[in-house]
């Protein structure tokens, strides 16, 4: 059986963020019984609660029959590869990869909770969010979102 998971993607470190993105996305595509089925456009944004350069996004609507703590755990993986360190809350990183949504499923656990709880409210999840899931336009429940410095910049491509 396989549900819709949606996964933001974000760096703010490296020589290249938009190839990141891109390799980060064929890794996701590259996960067992998971399939890419839409990918936002990359959005370059201001960090929100946290210093350092600009963050390139993106977010991935992968349909996938991976069991969520699985999925986070092979997210997690991934971001190690790309050399993620976690020294402080809000750190720039090479790569951040976050379980947003998984089909209906709502979890709070010390390790993932579902959706995603500053999702409503950052503009960097649900811009490029709603480029590829409009009918998700109620999960927007910040009131500042729309303040918040983004830019399209083009498609991500696989």
């Amino acid at each position: 059986m396989s549900s819709r998971a949606y996964v933001g993607l974000g760096t703010n470190l490296g020589a290249d963020l938009h190839a990141t993105l891109t390799q980060a996305a064929l890794r996701l595509a590259a996960l067992p019984d998971t399939r890419v089925a839409a990918l936002s456009s990359a959005w370059r944004s201001a960090p929100v609660d946290a210093g350092g350069p600009d963050f390139l996004n993106a977010v991935a609507a992968l349909d996938t029959a991976v069991p969520a703590l699985e999925l986070l755990d092979a997210l997690q993986v991934i971001e190690l590869a790309y050399g993620r360190e976690r020294p402080y809350r809000n750190a720039p990183r090479t790569l951040d990869l976050d379980l947003l949504l998984y089909g209906d499923l709502t979890l709070d656990t010390p390790r993932l909770t579902l959706p995603h709880p500053r999702l409503g409210q950052r503009a960097f999840v649900l811009r490029p969010l709603l480029e590829i899931a409009p009918e998700l336009a109620h999960l927007a429940t910040g009131e500042d979102w729309h303040a918040q410095r983004i830019e399209r910049l083009g498609p991500l491509s696989l």
